[in-house]
């Protein structure tokens, strides 16, 4: 069987990246022996550790680094006396430089735009979703002891840690991407960690148009609701597109207004010139030291702020974040964990319950009525394709209900041959109470906005 067969097969792997990319593997003198280039790298890496000082590199520019790397690996490489040509060569410093820059072998994946999401199974095992669906990648580490080391560097550049005590942690990469990891005994086969991709460059509304996430029209509607302060709370599943929404809406806000963003892990990327960020932290080794999401929505109404943006609504913060927008906290946003506006508002109130102030139910649902004026739905399709499925209008209370009314939906007609999800965009023909508050604004939406009979591909 042929290297590439085999490799395919998974009899044999990659050190990182695709086949094609793994020149030092598949051409050359190391092309008929993986283990050999293993141990190689190994040795060569754990020389450098040796020689190179660490605290001197901290001083210098990122060119002067991967000058000073690729000098000491040229000259480590005379030592071992192996033939190698200069295409091996430059495949090896480029994995060596991944191990002491970066994060070893999800360098490559990580610079591939495509990719939105990487999962490593176990050390032996890396999955990545483009467009939607997942795919098995020929990405693997050397060993557990390899997971770990790149784990443990992630983890520790937002002061966090992981181990057997503490064997369950989030953090984020310098660019917003979330990070979750699991380690033994917690994970039965080994250690596991999950990435979820955030751009470098933001998207914006007219991404998301183009995207077909939704259309103009409501692209139109829902800038309006963020520039005459309306409280919006966006919801929807896990990899939806919550977040990446909630950046697009915060655009419209004036930069003018004093911004705080409170997150379980800092992932917004807001472009106003005057905004605070703020991040929970976790409990310490001896389970002290927590700062929860509700302590901070408490102090951030001590700092002026203008608008507050809440990551994610996940507990008793709920309460806190609902008085703050009945309050004079305008304009406030944030997203929820769920799969219909009618299941958001439900999950709203069980959060309310996990403050224990024992409120009856009619008064729980009161505060959000009065607090929210519009619900979007997003949703991500069988065919991996992001949609806002519904945006509704709180109206208010009618007996013990809270009332509301959809503004625009995404009706689903079928699937096409290639998997591709049908259906148009529409209004649903009402127009909604919120329009007078966007006209004081100064926002004037056209009333063919809401024509139920223009359909949207």
């Amino acid at each position: 069987m042929s290297l590439r067969a085999q490799l395919q097969s998974g009899q044999v792997q990659a050190i990182s990246g695709d086949v094609e990319m793994a020149p030092a593997i598949v051409r050359g003198a190391l092309a008929g022996d993986i283990r050999r280039y293993h141990d190689l790298r190994s040795r060569i890496h754990k020389k450098l550790l040796d020689r190179i000082d660490l605290r001197a590199m901290e001083t210098m520019t990122p060119e002067q680094v991967r000058a000073e790397l690729e000098s000491a690996v040229e000259r480590l490489l005379g030592e071992e006396s192996v033939p190698l040509n200069e295409m091996e060569r430059r495949s090896l410093q480029s994995d060596i430089q991944h191990e002491v820059l970066g994060l070893g072998p999800l360098e490559p994946l990580l610079a591939d735009p495509t990719i939105s999401d990487i999962l490593v199974n176990t050390y032996k095992q890396v999955y990545v979703e483009r467009a939607g669906q997942l795919e098995l990648t020929d990405v693997h580490f050397e060993s557990d002891a390899h997971l770990m080391k790149i784990i443990d560097k992630i983890v520790s550049t937002v002061g966090r840690r992981v181990d057997e005590s503490s064997p369950m942690v989030d953090a984020r990469l310098p660019d917003g991407s979330r990070v979750n990891a699991i380690i033994k005994p917690l994970a039965v086969d080994g250690p596991a960690l999950s990435i979820r991709r955030f751009s470098v460059i933001p998207l914006q509304m007219e991404d998301l148009v183009r995207l077909k996430t939704l259309t103009p029209e409501m692209a139109e509607l829902l800038a309006g609701l963020v520039q005459a302060k309306c409280n919006v709370l966006i919801s929807g599943g896990t990899g939806t597109g919550k977040t990446t929404l909630l950046n697009a809406m915060s655009r419209y806000i004036p930069a003018t207004e004093r911004i705080i963003t409170i997150e379980d892990a800092a992932e917004l990327q807001l472009q106003q010139p005057h905004v605070v960020r703020l991040e929970t932290r976790p409990p310490n080794i001896e389970g002290k030291g927590e700062v929860p999401q509700r302590l901070l929505v408490r102090n951030s109404l001590r700092m002026r702020p203008n608008r507050i943006i809440l990551g994610e609504l996940r507990g008793a913060e709920a309460i806190d974040m609902l008085w703050a927008m009945n309050t004079g906290h305008e304009g406030s946003m944030g997203t929820i964990h769920a799969n219909t506006p009618r299941d958001a508002l439900a999950r709203l109130e069980i959060m309310i319950g996990m403050a224990g102030l024992n409120l009856p139910a009619k008064s729980m649902r009161q505060q959000i009525a009065s607090a929210l004026t519009a619900l979007v739905q997003i949703q991500r399709l069988s065919d991996g394709k992001r949609k806002i499925v519904s945006v509704q209008e709180i109206t208010g209370m009618e007996s013990d209900m809270i009332t509301t009314q959809e503004i625009f939906c995404f009706e689903q007609v079928g699937i096409s041959p290639d998997g591709t999800v049908l259906g148009h965009f529409r209004a649903t023909g009402i127009r909604p109470k919120f329009l007078e508050r966007l006209r004081v604004s100064g926002i004037v939406v056209p009333n063919e906005l809401f024509d139920p009979r223009r359909l949207y591909e």
